[in-house]
């Protein structure tokens, strides 16, 4: 068994380059051929860039309130304990709604996420 207390947790600025606004991140568990998870906050606003996951992502939303978009226009508000499926090689984004900081448990496996490009404004604002 592993324990990791949470005052244990590392927090790192997320990438400019697939990020935009102010987002932070904890790699929480690593399991080598098994289920990485990554706590992740985002300040009002923030955002993740369009993405896709191999094996697809599960978010839990732990706190605040956020936004999920998929490529195809649909979005969807989080809110704390909702939890979010994205399918294998579904483009998505993910971040907080302008006037609330947003933080989710991210848990995927298998393989690198792939990176689009920005989420534009009018994106972002889409409902």
């Amino acid at each position: 068994m592993e324990h990791k207390p949470i005052e244990s947790a590392a927090w790192s600025p997320s990438p400019a380059e697939h990020f935009t606004g102010t987002v932070w991140n904890s790699r929480l568990s690593d399991v080598e051929g098994g289920v990485t998870m990554i706590a992740v906050q985002f300040a009002p606003g923030a955002r993740s860039d369009w993405h896709t996951h191999p094996s697809g992502q599960i978010l839990y939303i732990v706190s605040g309130v956020g936004l999920v978009q998929t490529d195809d226009g649909s979005t969807v508000e989080v809110s704390p304990g909702d939890v979010v499926y994205a399918s294998p090689g579904e483009r998505h984004w993910h971040g907080a709604r302008p006037d609330s900081p947003m933080m989710h448990l991210s848990l995927t496996s298998g393989g690198v996420t792939e990176w689009g490009g920005k989420v534009s404004n009018e994106d972002y604002q889409r409902r």
